[in-house]
């Protein structure tokens, strides 16, 4: 199995940093308390002083939004839309251990983390553009089409099912982390002016957070257009 960015992706998002990680022995009875705490303690620093939609790490992804077409304050990136959620309400809803310390996460890098629960991608998944073919399953159970030339995650099954749609926008109910989660395929995309650093930090970071909670034994990689996949 493996994960990858078209090579369209990458001629025409050259700033793009992916981080990835893989991690096994996911469970759902895990305390991460204090670490969301202490991640959610450096957002709401950061938001003391600058709105989310200030913060470089989102005005790099608005951009990319921009030029995807998309309207950036109707379509925001996954940790847009969590900073605004946490700006508003003080908290994010628990979900699941995992999902709560990498949204914490997230927030505190103001980066957008996607999870996915690998029992459920087939043989890979790729950031490309959709054709127009592929099935997304929403969280409520409805399936939607990409618009071709959309910016989705995509496996290998027939008809290719999307993992995720408008890039960092909206993960599907698919593979999403639930309480038989295992494994699991983490990645991080950035776009800013520092996100090699940053990418290279949070998934340092994500690794060791991880290993306190769970057995976890992660494996990372940041990615580049010359070395684009991450074989797992």
């Amino acid at each position: 199995m493996f994960f990858r960015h078209s090579p369209a992706i990458w001629a025409d998002y050259p700033e793009l940093v992916p981080g990835v990680l893989v991690a096994s022995g996911i469970t759902a009875n895990a305390d991460v308390s204090a670490q969301v705490a202490r991640f959610n303690a450096i957002a709401a620093s950061r938001l003391a002083t600058s709105a989310e939609g200030e913060l470089p790490e989102v005005q790099a992804w608005r951009r990319t939004f921009s030029k995807m077409g998309l309207k950036p304050t109707q379509y925001r990136c996954a940790s847009e839309s969590l900073l605004r959620r946490f700006r508003k309400e003080g908290a994010l809803p628990p979900l699941h251990p995992l999902v709560d310390l990498c949204n914490a996460v997230s927030i505190a890098f103001a980066i957008p983390i996607a999870v996915f629960d690998v029992a459920h991608l087939a043989q890979q998944l790729e950031v490309r553009y959709a054709t127009g073919a592929e099935s997304y399953l929403t969280f409520s159970g409805e399936t939607e089409h990409p618009e071709p030339h959309e910016v989705i995650f995509a496996d290998a099954t027939q008809p290719p099912a999307a993992h995720a749609r408008r890039w960092t926008n909206r993960q599907s109910g698919l593979s999403a982390v639930s309480a038989t989660t295992h494994s699991v395929l983490i990645v991080a995309e950035a776009q800013h002016a520092t996100a090699a650093d940053d990418v290279r930090r949070l998934v340092s970071t994500l690794a060791a957070e991880l290993t306190v909670a769970w057995p976890a034994a992660p494996v990372t990689a940041v990615l580049s257009s010359s070395a684009p996949q991450f074989d797992f």
